[in-house]
This record gives structure tokens, sequence and C-alpha cells, in this order.
């Protein structure tokens, strides 16, 4: 055990991880009642909540992402609100401004109304649409977890959570996130179409004359327990070590993989190493599982890496993907 086991009773622990992993297999179950053919997509937004931090997903349109999003509120017990992302889309319509209203005695004063931002999961649909300066806005909110809105800052709800949504195609007319705000986002969260047996059960389930509703599983206050436990599980030294070393070797000025070198325009920093190390806690809680293990860290890499990385021109050319490069760095773990 390293030094990153925080004291805490064993046996208390244990019991701890054990409970919290079949509610979190009631959770599962729940959002896979609604979700079809996303099990993986369902894993990685559980492990993106679970561990505090803010998901991006990817996907083609129709791929039920804002359903997810709107299922996991209503199973998680969170209060949830939509923005549909535009150009012209202002900072003031998601965090809120102040107007001046006049009372009954005649006096004047501003009261402040509160953006959509202001709930426990906020989904921010086609995010790359905004403007930079009310992506921005979002994101510094994301960060801090409060808004500033004529010189007060206002504290968002805990628990607060961001899942923007990103379309591959249509990139006309966008403004892609720079790295530095894709940073923020704990996971990259890719949604794939589903196989053959599970588009058929969706068809069957969604056709008919009454589809199944997302049933509340977790009661309000349930996330941040879960959430301080995942900050609990004890980590072993191989698995620090692994994270380490999959993380540094994927820069391009000091690791020692000839793919990296050439092919690397820039590299994750050591908030991809946070990150992964969080996420394989949360993924380990999710499973019930006492502890991480390497095989978390591998499972994790693609969605916390693949927006932490980018590749040279010359890479591109030559059909280097982002997926080839971290299939070839976590081979680092052994």
């Amino acid at each position: 055990m390293s030094a990153l086991s925080p004291p805490h009773d064993a046996a208390r622990l244990a019991d701890d991880i054990a409970e919290a992993g079949q509610r979190l297999a009631r959770v599962r179950a729940a959002l896979g009642r609604v979700i079809f053919g996303q099990d993986q997509v369902i894993d990685e937004t559980l492990v993106t909540l679970l561990a505090g931090g803010h998901g991006l997903l990817v996907g083609m349109p129709g791929l039920a992402k804002t359903k997810l999003v709107s299922a996991l509120a209503t199973v998680l017990g969170l209060t949830d609100r939509r923005v549909q992302f535009t150009p012209d889309l202002m900072p003031a319509d998601i965090l809120g401004s102040e107007v001046l209203e006049e009372g009954a005695d005649g006096r004047r004063a501003f009261r402040f109304l509160e953006g959509p931002i202001f709930c426990q999961l906020l989904m921010a649909d086609e995010i790359n649409r905004a403007s930079p300066r009310t992506q921005s806005a979002l994101l510094q909110a994301m960060q801090e977890r409060s808004v500033s809105v004529a010189g007060h800052l206002r504290p968002l709800p805990a628990p607060f959570h961001v899942f923007a949504t990103q379309n591959p195609v249509e990139q006309e007319g966008t403004y892609p996130l720079p790295e530095a705000q894709l940073d923020r986002f704990l996971l990259n969260i890719a949604v794939e179409y589903p196989d053959w047996s599970a588009e058929r059960a969706m068809l069957l389930a969604t056709t008919g004359v009454a589809e199944a509703p997302a049933e509340a599983v977790l009661a309000d206050g349930e996330l941040l327990r879960l959430q301080a436990l995942v900050r609990l599980l004890p980590v072993g030294d191989s698995v620090v070590d692994g994270v380490l070393r999959l993380v540094r070797a994927g820069r391009p000025d000091s690791s020692e993989i000839e793919l990296v070198r050439t092919a690397v325009a820039w590299g994750p920093g050591p908030r991809a190493s946070q990150a992964l190390l969080l996420a394989a806690r949360a993924r380990a809680l999710l499973q019930g599982r006492l502890s991480p293990s390497l095989d978390d860290v591998a499972a994790l890499a693609p969605p916390v890496l693949r927006h932490r990385l980018a590749l040279s021109f010359a890479a591109r050319a030559d059909g280097v993907t982002v997926a080839d490069l971290i299939a070839r760095l976590t081979e680092e773990l052994g």
C-alpha cells in the first residue's frame, strides 16, 4: 500500500465499497434499460461523475447523447438543465444576469436572475457551435465551480458537472475548443453506433405505445458521498508508477518511444496523470473493487488521453491516428 492510501478503518472501508458497488450496479442497470448498446459509454460517464469531473461526449447525431445525460440526472437524483449552443449565444444566457426592478415603495434595486448553469448536471449541446467568449465563460465556471457576475461571486450547486457534446461532422461555422480548454474535461467519451441486437432492442422498446422512463436510484447527496469514497480507495505503487510511465511516455521531448518522438506535436501534462489515477479509482468503485489495478489504467487511457495528445501534420499525412498512439502507450504498462 502506497502513501496514496488515506488513513481509514479498513473493515469499514471494505463494507462501504461493497455497499457502493451494489448501489452502482443498480444505477448501471437502470441506465441500461433506457440507453441501449452503450454499456461502455454509460460506465465512462459514471466514472466521470464519481471522479468529480466533466465529460465531453463525441459522436454522430442520433446516438442518445442528450437522452443519456437526462437519464443520468434522473437515476442519480440530480437537477439538470440543457443548453443548445449556437453562434449567437452570449455568456449571460448561460451564467445569468442582473436586472433592475422597482419595488412597491418605488425603490429600485438589482436582482440576479440565475442562468441555466445553476443546476447539478448541465448538458451543453454542441459546445463547439458557440463563440469562444461563451465557451470560455462556461469552462471557467466548470473549473472554479462558481460564477462571477457584476462583481459578485456566486457558488454553483454541489455536485456540479457538465457534459458537453460535439458532432464530429459538419464542422463549418464551428469554433473548435482550444487544447487548454479541452484539458478541463476529465474524459473524452466516444459514442459509437450500437450493435445489431442492441439496436433491435431499442427499436422495439421506443417505437411502441409507451417508452419505459428512467427511474431514480440514488437520493440527493448520495453522489457526493460516493465521490468522497472514491478518494479513500487505496492505490498500490505499481498503479501509480504505471500511470506515470504511460503519461510521461506520451511527451515527445522525454519519451523513449520512437513513434511518440516523430508523431506527437504535444503530449499530455500532469493533469492527465491526475485524471487517469482518479478515474481508475472511480472505475474500481463502480465495479465494487477495493482498489484500482493496471487494467483500469489501460481501460481508461483512451478517454483520458485522446483529447490531450496532438499529432504532427506529417504524422496525420502518414495515416497515424491518436488511437494507434494510445495503444502503443498502453504497452508501457507491461
